[in-house]
């Protein structure tokens, strides 16, 4: 049998911790959930279908140290949300069984270049270039399921030691078992990928300098600071 001879070295894969072990998850792709919980412009209105997008493996990064002020933002911002790691593979899964596609949970960042989000939605473009650079992703060690069950509790983010975000898992729009079995109606989803769920309201900015704390009750949490413009 011949090796295989690649046109370069290709890229050790993505991995974070195991929370409590020597193991890493490797990571496969990150779709992300888009307005999961009510905020203040949309009480009252009639549940949407969800609103699915990408990051690449490349940008999920340690949630530790420094977090990257990414170029070509005046906006920059922070979105705290619970994160699925799927740990088995399939399609057109019922609602009922989704929970078992569930190897753990994470605490994560969807970081945000708000401005360009804001100027692709009013011109119709893709939000990509708003959602996508280097280090838009961190997130915690995953605690396995089997660990800590799947959580209920409130998720938080404070910037400077000031509350910004907080509210209950309770509260989302669509619940993991939901979210895993729309997205799978889609595209069958594979053991490594992750799922952000979307981040309740208190969105705001961040600057060089401040002091990110944030977490999920039972979960994990982080501090990171933020690092200087470009």
């Amino acid at each position: 049998m011949t090796m295989t001879e690649y046109v370069f070295t290709p890229d050790l894969p993505v991995t974070l911790p195991v929370a409590g072990s020597p193991q890493r998850f490797p990571v496969g792709r990150v779709f992300c959930v888009g307005r999961n919980y009510p905020w203040p412009d949309t009480q009252g209105q009639s549940r949407q279908p969800p609103v699915f997008f990408m990051k690449p493996a490349s940008n999920v990064v340690e949630a530790t140290g420094e977090v990257i002020f990414p170029p070509l933002t005046e906006e920059f911002a922070h979105e705290i949300e619970l994160v699925v790691a799927i740990g088995e593979g399939g399609a057109n899964i019922p609602e009922s069984q989704a929970l078992a596609y569930v190897w753990g949970y994470a605490a994560g960042l969807d970081l945000t270049r708000r401005d360009v989000q804001r100027s692709a939605k009013s011109n119709g473009l893709p939000w990509e270039g708003a959602k996508v650079f280097d280090g838009a992703a961190p997130m915690t060690a995953i605690v396995p399921v089997t660990r800590a069950g799947h959580p209920d509790g409130e998720l938080w983010l404070n910037v400077n030691g000031q509350e910004r975000q907080r509210d209950s898992l309770d509260s989302q729009i669509w619940s993991v078992s939901e979210i895993i079995s729309r997205l799978s109606q889609s595209v069958a989803l594979r053991a490594g990928d992750l799922i952000m769920t979307g981040s309740p309201a208190g969105v705001d900015v961040l600057q060089p300098g401040d002091i990110i704390n944030a977490g999920i009750d039972g979960i994990g949490q982080l501090e990171m600071r933020v690092g200087q413009r470009p």
